[in-house]
């Protein structure tokens, strides 16, 4: 199977220069095949046929020579991202290709291993056309190394995630089951097979930071266009976002992996975050809480180590119906925390949503 491992870098002033020409070079590429892919689709719809194969990264480097300096591997992966791109949009499960911008796009670029051009040795990673960088290595891996991508965050740091075809993890079977209600109030309700509920708090960290961010937003907007103290501004900004990101990236690792290693069977809510957010009074907390993200992990966690995942369908009341009765009854509104069943039977809403959940597991 193949697994990304990723590493934070330490590289020298000019290596660090050369990644971000690399990057640069990568965006470049990216945008003016996209640039021409559009020209022949506009000459097309004119009844104007002077070709149609669209150019190659290597056909612009005679107009621009600084192309040269950087690794072609990278400028192959940008048209081949490029590619992909295009086809979820003929497939219909993506939009248009948009251009890269240089302050919103990630800043990143993949090249391929060829014969050694990508290893380590001695606490260090070796990269194509740049050579041995020191760098982190917190996790070892065994396995044969695909591909690595270079990424720079706004705050100037640098990552490689190296790509590995290793073979399967020993799957180690779990006898528990679980059920998971996904919330604002607690970020998760877990209801497993001996009836054990737990409540996971939110820790909305973006609220918890809010003000510290609206400071620096706040400072960033005084300095003057241009001048150095709006760069430093920037910086400190972004070092907060950053942070806020770590945080939150932290707690759903932690969690998911929990999740999986305690648990055979995983059943889930199904949210639509996206239509959810439209709701102005809850998208902030909704972005913050990052359901998605915590469902994409359990969901590649699962298929690393043997674990079922089971999504209801969106449609399923699970906080509507009664887990001891199975009856519906009549709807209940989202303030209602607590309700009593005509069977009797008391229930606080999350704990028997998850317990509904749980019954799907068999």
């Amino acid at each position: 199977m193949l697994k990304g491992y990723k590493y934070r870098l330490h590289p020298t002033p000019a290596q660090a220069e050369f990644l971000i020409k690399t990057i640069g070079c990568a965006r470049f590429i990216y945008n003016k095949l996209l640039e021409d892919r559009i020209a022949i689709r506009d000459e097309a719809k004119a009844g104007i046929v002077t070709r149609r194969n669209p150019a190659t990264p290597a056909s612009y480097k005679p107009l621009f020579p600084f192309l040269a300096e950087a690794d072609s591997l990278a400028l192959a992966n940008a048209k081949l991202n490029l590619d992909t791109a295009f086809a979820k949009f003929f497939a219909g499960t993506a939009g248009f290709p948009t251009f890269k911008s240089r302050r919103r796009s990630r800043a990143s670029y993949t090249t391929n291993n060829q014969h050694g051009t990508i290893r380590i040795e001695n606490g260090k990673v070796r990269l194509p056309k740049i050579g041995f960088v020191k760098f982190e290595q917190h996790r070892s891996f065994e396995g044969i190394i695909k591909s690595a991508t270079i990424s720079m965050t706004k705050t100037g740091k640098f990552f490689v995630s190296i790509l590995v075809n290793q073979d399967d993890e020993q799957w180690i079977p779990a006898k528990n089951k679980i059920g998971i209600d996904l919330g604002l109030e607690h970020f998760a309700i877990m209801t497993n097979d001996d009836m054990v509920s737990e409540k996971i708090d939110n820790p909305r960290f973006l609220r918890k930071s809010e003000e510290k961010v609206k400071k620096a937003q706040r400072a960033l907007s005084r300095k003057k266009i241009g001048s150095k103290n709006r760069e430093k501004a920037k910086l400190l900004l972004a070092k907060k976002h950053e942070k806020i990101a770590n945080q939150r990236k932290d707690f759903l690792h932690k969690l998911s992996k929990r999740t999986v290693d305690e648990n055979q069977v995983i059943v889930m809510e199904t949210l639509k975050s996206k239509n959810m957010m439209k709701n102005h009074k809850v998208a902030k907390s909704i972005a913050d809480v990052s359901w998605y993200e915590f469902v994409r992990q359990l969901e590649y966690k699962s298929n690393f180590y043997g674990r079922t995942l089971i999504k209801a369908d969106q449609w399923y009341a699970s906080t509507q119906i009664c887990s001891s009765c199975g009856e519906k009854g009549e709807k209940k509104k989202l303030d209602v925390r607590e309700w009593t069943c005509a069977c009797g039977a008391h229930h606080d809403r999350d704990i028997n949503a998850s317990l509904n959940l749980l019954m799907l597991a068999d």
